[in-house]
């Protein structure tokens, strides 16, 4: 086969090219995202998110008998109500962030894997929703990732400087009565809905490396937000392509491949950095020696 032969012939079916579609819509949607994730130091907080829609979802999906389109809704529903739970009781009480988040990511995850170990078919369906599923995306499914994928950069786009001063400089917006609580919790739903929407792609389990990975990356490369972005998208949507190729052709699970391409890239992007300071610190040396 040719090379054109093996980039062709994966489209010749409907759900391959829904996944791609899926996967590059996810992807730019949780790299962009996860940019405010990696500069905050929120990675955590990004991990307990994901793991505690889990509930929710199994509450959606008994409910519905298992029906799978439902499930996005559920998942978003969750994911908002969990995001604005953890920023309350971290602003409300007496314990630290991290641990508040330990205490709901904790419990919310064990609820959820309760909740699914109800059913007789269980060890199949936690599969799924832990290591996600993105060739079984249906169209209506693909047309929401779309519609919310869309939302989500049209949020960040118009709010881009309040966020750009609340991610870098606390007491600037405070100086400028930007109310910072409101774009605080704002933000903690965009991360919420950014994991909802990719929650079919890779799972509950490997969701915080769609968030963190592609914009750690990115942060490595760059020190300029909107740079940082765009190199962040641009890995994830690369990610998820080619993760699925090798899926297709290596019969390996999708959302896994998905996120080893991703961590690939990190890796290079690491890499580079390395080498680059390196040859920097030798130049200087060799110049402080003349």
């Amino acid at each position: 086969m040719t090379i054109i032969d093996l980039l062709l012939t994966p489209l010749n079916y409907s759900f391959m090219v829904r996944g791609l579609s899926a996967a590059v819509l996810t992807g730019v949607v949780c790299a962009v995202v996860g940019v405010y994730v990696v500069v905050r130091g929120m990675a955590f907080f990004g991990d307990a998110l994901a793991h505690s829609i889990l509930p929710g979802v199994a509450v959606g999906y008994l409910i519905t008998d298992g029906a799978r389109e439902p499930l996005f809704w559920w998942g978003t529903g969750t994911a908002v109500l969990v995001s604005l739970a953890i920023g309350a009781v971290s602003k409300g009480a007496r314990i630290k962030q991290d641990t508040a988040i330990g205490i709901i990511f904790a419990g919310m995850f064990a609820l959820g894997i309760a909740i699914i170990s109800t059913v007789k078919s269980y060890t199949v369906d936690l599969t799924h929703f832990l290591f996600g599923d993105v060739l079984g995306v249906s169209g209506n499914q693909l047309m929401l990732i779309g519609v919310f994928s869309f939302l989500i950069i049209l949020l960040v786009i118009a709010f881009y400087k309040e966020f750009l001063v609340l991610t870098f400089d606390p007491t600037l917006a405070a100086t400028l009565r930007i109310p910072m609580r409101v774009f605080e919790y704002l933000q903690l739903v965009l991360i919420a809905l950014a994991i909802a929407v990719s929650f079919q792609a890779v799972g509950v389990a490997l969701m915080v490396a769609m968030l963190v990975t592609p914009a750690a990356a990115a942060y490595l490369l760059t020190k300029r937000l909107p740079v940082m972005m765009i190199l962040a998208a641009a890995f994830a949507s690369i990610s998820g392509v080619i993760g699925l190729y090798l899926s297709y052709y290596i019969n390996v699970a999708s959302g896994p491949a998905i996120v080893l391409v991703a961590t690939l890239f990190f890796i290079l992007a690491w890499s580079y950095t390395a080498i680059k300071k390196r040859l920097i610190m030798r130049e200087n040396g060799l110049r402080e020696g003349i």
